[in-house]
């Protein structure tokens, strides 16, 4: 599966499909839900509160990255992530219903999450 989010003359554009396409997946949906939650995260704090593997999160997010939803910044050997500046207004209230419409489907997540950030137990 490709993922593309397109710039064209310093416009960032991203189609509906695109954006749906890139969270079909069940894993990065709620990456991208728990991120959109927190405002940021490290990969370590994700892949603790989702109990996946660092290889399949490391990958999710990579794809997230590359259609546009997401950006990453490196601090040192870690790697955090946050909603992409120029997602659409409209991706971003997709993201909000999404989130309140299945909060309990993502509830034990975001609190392992939110309760992992900060501590540098993990990071």
């Amino acid at each position: 599966m490709q993922l593309y989010a397109y710039v064209i003359n310093c416009i960032y554009i991203m189609t509906a499909t695109d954006f749906f396409k890139c969270l079909s997946d069940d894993s990065r949906l709620c990456l991208a839900l728990l991120i959109q939650s927190t405002g940021e995260a490290c990969v370590c704090d994700l892949m603790a509160a989702l109990e996946i593997d660092q290889p399949k999160t490391s990958r999710h997010l990579s794809d997230l990255r590359r259609c546009g939803v997401l950006e990453s910044q490196r601090r040192g050997k870690w790697v955090y992530y946050k909603l992409h500046p120029k997602l659409p207004l409209w991706a971003h209230d997709v993201l909000k219903t999404t989130l309140e419409a299945n909060y309990g489907v993502h509830q034990s997540a975001l609190s392992k999450l939110r309760s992992l950030q900060g501590n540098d137990a993990t990071c």
